[in-house]
């Protein structure tokens, strides 16, 4: 593929609007060699050479090296690094020369675990090294044969969790001769996820210290800021950083492309999906294989929806949508038409981002940001995965994030990479995981070493909760406690689902959702999208976790507003921030989802408005909240603005902004600005994780909160519009429907906060 000569043919374009805001060429570069210190088995030298794996990778070299010192290490490096042999090399050898050893390997999903499988089968069966998958998929008459005999054991956290552990005793073959426990994809294992899988790993290393094994870790991981941090807080072990990426990668084109005004004075811009539609069918009519990012799975379907009608003929069949919620055979089938070339183009959502092997693609095309640099990155390296020159687009949406990168493509290109978070402390998450470690072996006074300095209090609340009972300085699960794995959803703090049933199909299930999302996706009255097809839901049964869908034809989609509310229930930690004091504490938040508007899918005008009735939800968790300057508020009043609307604005762009800086989701978190805080009798906007006993996202803001600051009041002076647009201090979430707003009482509020003058222009 000629990069340069399509971005010329889109810029001659009658449609083009001077979209391109940026385009960084990525050089290519050329491989870097190491060479291993000590020698492993031959036969598997002779395999990895036969197989075209020789010479190694510095990286790779490197990796090995310290394995075979008996370190746990961590590599970090790009996609399509060859990251696989610097645990399968390891791990083969190890197996090849100590009979009896076994090992675990962990990947994020089961499409993963198959996809590793198929590179490692090859390489492990031509030396006689069994390895298996074992996950939901695996036919029962296969599973007592993989637990007596498999030496390498491919599963996810989810199986770990509630298949494996709690059934230890059949397992023990593998625990008693557990070598090595590999984790790929580490950095996917952050927030919610990556604190219940900390404790499933203390939970792993507990059980195989019982069997009298010690495993070593290796972990892979994406580009994050803290990669040894993270890899620690993960395992609870020390580790090794492996970083300086030897393999050679193909040149990149990289496109930073907003969608032009439609409005400049409201500074609204063209729909970011109208804009990947066009490229993606302009791309897949050039027959450039194509892959197409989408944040949501209701965005992934309308993409789809919009490219199937733009294309026509062979080109139209020749693409599909891609997401969870979708029947195992229906991802295969569609992960097997990319490989071999069958299709030419897919949209999905992040299910795509990781590393299951998908054949040379040329383009990616990345609907919004991401969230974070580490993902965009990710989904970006999809494409030109073997030294091919290929293209990237990362199409700008209408936040204040997007929009920032936009106009700074350098603090992109230039910027480190962000913090993963996790807090395995966590109370709502820890507890859970104390009951399932006591019904697999009972909790001594021993294993606080493993779970840590809350482990004492989280005994003593499930005591008195009539969970735990202790006998003999040992605590064991009260009798009415049945496997309590299977009360734990760790994908989310929520351990419910709901079940979407399709009422034309006799109440045929569709697909499930999680609790905390139900409310927000399949109220009543919401369009609810499935393969491309609208449903639209006619009623939610909150008793029974079900919901009712009918098919639809419609040209609007349904997005829902929420109002919040917080209480200080105590105060953690305060210091002096710029020209205020900044605070971090325990909150409850109760949250409400009160509407919902249509808005057109093409266009995105707001069509309607209906009121929901729906029950509050009340959870603790930990803020960041700051004061107001005193001389920015007697600004605002001397200049006539709206105070309210500045905190309103403030808060906003804040949120928006916070992801810079944590590896998280604007939906990660939430906040609440008020002229008046019942707790404090002062103005404060809050900031706060958006999930029951915090995930370190509120910390992080409030250790980096002048530079949040600095940030946020960029992004809103550089804004063009008039008075506030989605490109600064509307928020597409805001409960209140983003009144009241005050654009330059925001600026004025931000300024005074860092310590500037109240009035001045910061760009003057």
């Amino acid at each position: 593929m000629e990069a340069s000569a399509f971005v010329l043919q889109l810029e001659a374009s009658p449609s083009y609007r001077g979209q391109i805001a940026c385009m960084e060429h990525i050089p290519p570069c050329e491989a870097r060699y190491g060479t291993l210190e000590d020698e492993i088995n031959p036969e598997l030298h002779s395999s990895l050479a036969a197989s075209g794996l020789l010479p190694l990778y510095s990286h790779q070299a490197e990796s090995i090296n310290e394995s075979l010192k008996g370190k746990n290490i961590i590599v970090v490096t790009p996609s399509a690094s060859g990251k696989t042999l610097c645990y399968n090399i390891p791990v083969l050898n190890r197996i090849l020369t100590r009979k009896g050893s076994r090992a675990l390997y962990l990947f994020p999903t089961k499409a993963l675990a198959q996809d590793q499988l198929r590179g490692l089968g090859g390489l492990a069966s031509g030396l006689g090294v069994k390895a298996s998958t074992f996950d939901g998929d695996t036919p029962q008459d296969e599973r007592a044969e993989i637990k007596r005999s498999a030496q390498i054991v491919l599963t996810n956290p989810d199986m770990l969790h509630l298949g494996i552990l709690p059934n230890h005793n059949s397992w023990s073959r593998l625990f008693r001769h557990l070598e090595f426990v590999v984790i790929d994809e580490a950095h996917t294992y952050r927030g919610v996820f990556g604190s219940h899988v900390a404790n499933i790993i203390r939970r792993l290393r507990r059980i195989s210290s019982f069997y009298g094994s010690s495993p070593q870790f290796i972990l892979c991981s994406a580009t994050i800021a803290n990669p040894r941090e993270h890899a620690e807080n993960l395992t609870g072990v020390s580790f090794e950083l492996v970083a300086d990426d030897g393999s050679p990668h193909g040149g990149k084109e990289f496109i930073f492309w907003n969608p032009p005004f439609i409005d400049e004075a409201r500074a609204t811009r063209r729909s970011a999906n109208t804009e990947a539609t066009y490229l993606f069918t302009e791309l897949v009519r050039q027959g450039i294989r194509t892959l197409t990012f989408a944040r949501t799975r209701k965005l992934t379907e309308l993409i789809y929806i919009y490219s199937r009608g733009a294309l026509s003929g062979e080109k139209a069949e020749r693409i599909k949508p891609y997401r969870a919620g979708y029947l195992p055979e229906e991802r295969r089938k569609i992960e097997r038409g990319l490989f071999d070339g069958s299709l030419l183009g897919v949209v999905a959502t992040t299910a795509l981002e990781l590393g299951i092997d998908i054949g040379d693609l040329e383009a990616t095309v990345l609907t919004g940001y991401p969230g974070s640099i580490s993902s965009t990155w990710q989904q970006a390296g999809r494409s030109g995965r073997r030294e091919e020159e290929s293209l990237s687009f990362l199409i700008g949406l209408d936040n204040p994030l997007d929009q920032y990168f936009m106009h700074h493509p350098e603090a992109f290109f230039g910027k480190s990479y962000e913090n993963a978070l996790t807090n395995p402390q966590n109370p709502h998450i820890l507890k859970p995981h104390l009951l399932c470690a006591a019904w697999e072996k009972p909790l001594g006074e021993g294993d606080e070493w493993l779970f840590g300095d809350n482990f004492a209090q989280a005994i003593d609340s499930l005591e008195s909760q009539g969970l735990l009972r202790n006998r003999g300085r040992k605590w064991y699960p009260t009798p009415n406690i049945s496997y309590p794995a299977e009360d734990i959803n760790i994908r989310s703090t929520s351990p419910e689902y709901y079940v979407i049933l399709d009422t034309s199909r006799g109440n045929m299930p569709l697909e499930t959702v999680e609790e905390g999302l139900a409310f927000l996706q399949a109220h009543p009255g919401a369009i609810y999208l499935h393969q491309g097809e609208a449903y639209l839901i006619t009623e939610l049964d909150i008793e029974a976790c079900t919901a009712y869908a009918t098919p639809v034809d419609v040209n609007y989609y349904t997005q829902a507003r929420e109002i919040t509310d917080i209480r200080i229930t105590r105060v953690i930690q305060e210091r002096d921030a710029g020209n205020v004091r900044a605070y971090l504490g325990e909150v409850e938040v109760k949250s409400q989802v009160t509407s919902f508007q249509r808005k057109m899918q093409f266009t995105e005008e707001v069509i309607g408005w209906e009121p929901l009735d729906l029950p509050p939800r009340l959870f603790e968790t930990v803020a960041l909240w700051f004061d107001i300057p005193p001389e920015a508020i007697e600004t605002i009043v001397e200049k006539g603005l709206d105070f309210a609307g500045g905190l309103h604005g403030a808060e906003h762009a804040s949120i928006a902004m916070l992801p810079l800086f944590a590896l998280c989701d604007r939906n990660d978190i939430g906040g609440l600005s008020t002229p008046l805080h019942q707790d404090t009798g002062r103005a404060q906007i809050f900031i706060y994780d958006g999930y029951p006993g915090g995930i370190g996202i509120s910390e992080k803001g409030f250790y980096l909160v002048e530079e949040l600051w600095e940030k946020t009041l960029r992004v809103i002076s550089e804004c063009p519009c008039d008075g506030g647009c989605p490109s600064c201090i509307y928020s597409p979430k805001c409960g209140n429907n983003n009144k009241p707003l005050d654009k330059e009482a925001a600026r004025i509020i931000l300024r005074t906060l860092g310590g500037l003058p109240p009035a001045q222009n910061m760009l003057k």
